[in-house]
């Protein structure tokens, strides 16, 4: 690692996280068998939140001080979370793993073109033909009027949602607000919500292979958490950023291996689509950036 520069750390961290998560939403599918899913949530929430409270106690990051608009910020990026969970862990107890990851890795496109719509950032032709081009592929992931098609599809697009309004409340917070209390917050709220909801099912006994099951997707999503920000605080999130795709290479061994599934030809090629679209995304907002660094430069010249 030493003799790497910062760009390829980066790009190793974001790997690491991919993979981390993905694991995570393994660990998930395996529980869906066995623990109904307010009960599987919860009980990772638990575990989550207690070691993102150690973490952000060690780190000094818990502190309440913040802006009230932040604090708003804070409660509607954690409410749009609980969503994205829900959505996306009940997708992912009815469906493919791969097939879920597929349809999650539209979530570039979407947050650009959320960003243009709502935030009035500046978005050319060419990225707008590129989302155009991605959301066909994410029709033939999800493949409406097929005999494959059910509306869980339909919740892994809505769990896309949820994470695009997350992002953007993020990007409207300070400086100021620590990333390891927005997650604490976030990994809060969805616990309450899951245990809320738990309240409505009949809870399972757990299992020896549950609670491994369980033990692993708590140590994978924070051990995902922790890498990310690595990532981002490593290297150029340009050049780091499109190695967030890996997660659905991983997906696709993991669900192979695991569980037996592997898309058909349609998905494959949808998939293939919105990644490429993607990366051109990635591309062109590298490369905007670029260009506004080296106005600004000139302008201080």
């Amino acid at each position: 690692m030493k003799n790497l520069s910062d760009n390829l750390r980066g790009a190793l961290f974001m790997v690491i996280s991919m993979t981390a998560f993905t694991l995570n939403d393994a660990c998930m599918k395996g529980l869906s068998d066995d623990l109904p899913l307010f009960q599987a949530l919860f009980l990772r929430g638990l575990g989550t939140t207690t070691f993102l409270i150690l973490i952000s106690r060690y780190f000094g990051h818990l502190r309440f001080n913040l802006a009230r608009r932040d604090w708003w910020l804070i409660a509607l990026r954690t409410a749009a979370e609980a969503m994205a969970a829900w959505f996306f862990i009940t997708a992912l107890y009815n469906m493919p793993l791969a097939n879920v990851s597929a349809i999650l890795q539209s979530l570039p496109l979407a947050v650009t073109l959320a960003s243009a719509l709502f935030l009035k950032e500046a978005v050319g032709w060419r990225r707008f033909t590129a989302i155009f081009v991605g959301f066909i592929g994410v029709l033939l992931i999800v493949q409406p009027g097929s005999e494959g098609f059910t509306h869980y599809s339909v919740f892994a697009l809505l769990s896309v949602a949820g994470v695009v309004v997350r992002d953007l409340s993020a990007r409207r917070m300070s400086r100021e607000v620590p990333s390891v209390l927005i997650a604490l917050a976030a990994a809060f709220g969805v616990t309450i919500f899951a245990g809320l909801g738990s309240l409505t099912v009949d809870w399972q006994p757990i299992s020896a292979e549950s609670g491994w099951q369980l033990a692993g997707a708590m140590t994978f999503v924070v051990g995902g958490y922790v890498a990310s920000v690595a990532a981002m605080r490593t290297g150029e999130i340009g050049f780091v950023a499109p190695f967030r795709y890996a997660s659905l290479l991983v997906a696709l061994v993991v669900g192979f291996v695991a569980f037996g599934d592997w898309p058909d030809q349609i998905t494959l090629m949808g998939a293939a689509i919105v990644v490429a679209t993607g990366l051109f995304t990635l591309y062109r907002e590298r490369m905007m950036r670029r260009a506004a660094a080296r106005v600004a430069r000139a302008a201080r010249d």
